[in-house]
């Protein structure tokens, strides 16, 4: 049923008419995320600009049984921001203030609608570090990395967010305000409230403020490229540097279907020949650097490496990730509709995962091009494919059926930095077990008890 005008006035008296979008041609935009082929178009958005107008908006929602879908840039790629049916759309990109930098305790306090970028550049000014680096961090917002656990290029050594969150302020779903953690680097009362909020994909609250922990700025990096003509001796490098004990900041994979797509999109002069490429970096203490630096080199060498070349500069570096960065936007221009997927394995896994991937590519008669953060064991194999052929579409389903069949044999996980959102429900309790599954409906059932936050995302 479409939302009363009366929800609308409402609205709009919180908010004031302009931050109050009920036109479909005016929400159409709102209606899906990085997720191909999952659309809808939500019953009204609206743009609160601090935490009290998304708590009004919230209490509003909940007397009329209206569901809430929170969202910032759009960025995800599990369909965890896709609106339900005459939703409420709560977009937090006005809420993008950075609130506090607290060098001397190494935190900074932000609102949900700050860009990750953002958040980064303003702790270098300071001398200090935030690592999470999702792929889209140039627009993707820090509330949307915290409610889907976004992870990163840097995620091998440095994590994923929730190794940053030290605190949030949360609206809940009756629309009350809670504050969960602080800045204590130890605090050990009750229940860690504030874990239960990181990944849970706005089902159980809109995260309206987060306070994250910085680290000292590393003093040298040092960024290579390997080249090698078999994208299972990449992967074996991978396995042998953390068999070795070195843990470098980012170990990211290419195969050659990526690579000439990046190099036909960026023109940066990648070896369009090569079976793969790994993007290696190191960064720390200069001596320290110096050393894994040479080490990589060597174990790349000996599993096959026919180039490994080394940044002459930071300018090259940068230009080394940004290529990196811009995998998913080169693999998109190929065919008319892009499914990234997200899965990982256990690192001694990597070489038998890829040929796997590639193995199922050839059976079912597709595109894929898969990248991805290998030091971590995190794999995007990316189906370019066109979703208006429904016999092909039915083609990658079953694909994609296989893989994360054969990711959960490997002792895998169904996603490692994406989320669950709608794309992933169809495995989730197979992952976790049936105790474990019904454990994270208790928690909805008893925040959210009429289940208006975010409904029939992670599972029904």
């Amino acid at each position: 049923m479409p939302l009363k005008e009366s929800i609308f006035s409402e609205l709009r008296a919180c908010l004031g008419g302009e931050h109050v979008l009920t036109k479909p041609e005016d929400t159409l935009p709102y209606g899906f995320d990085g997720t191909a082929a999952l659309k809808q178009s939500p019953g009204a958005v609206v743009f609160p600009a601090d935490t009290l107008q998304v708590a009004e908006c919230v209490r509003i929602a909940t007397r009329h049984g209206v569901p809430v879908v929170s969202r910032g840039s759009g960025t995800g790629l599990s369909g965890g921001s896709v609106p339900v049916t005459e939703c409420l759309v709560l977009c937090l990109i006005r809420m993008d203030q950075v609130l506090q930098v607290d060098p001397a305790n190494l935190t900074l306090r932000v609102q949900p609608g700050v860009t990750t970028l953002k958040v980064d550049e303003t702790a270098a000014l300071h001398g200090l570090f935030y690592p999470p680096d999702p792929g889209s961090m140039k627009i993707s917002t820090i509330g949307g990395n915290v409610a889907e656990n976004s992870g990163g290029l840097r995620g091998l050594k440095y994590g994923v967010t929730r190794d940053y969150v030290m605190g949030l302020e949360v609206v809940l779903p009756d629309g009350s305000i809670a504050r969960l953690g602080n800045a204590c680097v130890k605090d050990v009362a009750g229940y860690s409230l504030k874990d239960v909020f990181i990944g849970s994909e706005g089902t159980l609250g809109v995260i309206t403020e987060i306070l994250l922990k910085l680290l000292p700025r590393p003093r040298a990096r040092k960024t290579m490229l390997a080249v090698f003509d078999r994208m299972e001796d990449a992967a074996e490098t991978v396995s042998a540097i953390i068999a070795e004990k070195i843990i470098p900041c980012t170990l990211e994979f290419l195969d050659q279907m990526t690579v000439r797509c990046v190099e036909d999109f960026a023109r940066i002069g990648l070896p369009v020949d090569c079976g793969a490429l790994l993007l290696m970096e190191t960064d720390g203490h200069p001596v320290v650097v110096e050393e894994e630096a040479v080490r990589m080199g060597d174990i790349a060498s000996r599993h096959g490496a026919r180039e490994i070349r080394t940044a002459a500069d930071a300018a090259e570096a940068q230009q080394l990730a940004t290529a990196r960065r811009s995998a998913f936007s080169a693999l998109a221009r190929m065919r008319p509709t892009t499914i990234l997927e997200d899965v990982t394995v256990p690192r001694s896994s990597l070489a038998e995962m890829v040929g796997y991937i590639a193995g199922i590519a050839a059976k079912h008669r597709l595109m894929v091009g898969t990248f991805g953060h290998m030091g971590d064991g995190n794999l995007h194999p990316t189906f370019l494919t066109d979703e208006r052929d429904a016999e092909e579409m039915e083609r990658v389903h079953q694909a994609l059926d296989e893989i994360v069949e054969k990711t959960l044999a490997l002792g895998g996980t169904i996603t490692g930095e994406h989320g669950v959102g709608l794309a992933k429900k169809p495995w989730l309790r197979r992952q976790m077990g049936d105790a474990s599954y019904e454990l994270m409906k208790t928690f909805k059932r008893a925040l959210d008890p009429a289940g208006i936050m975010n409904p029939g995302k992670i599972f029904d």
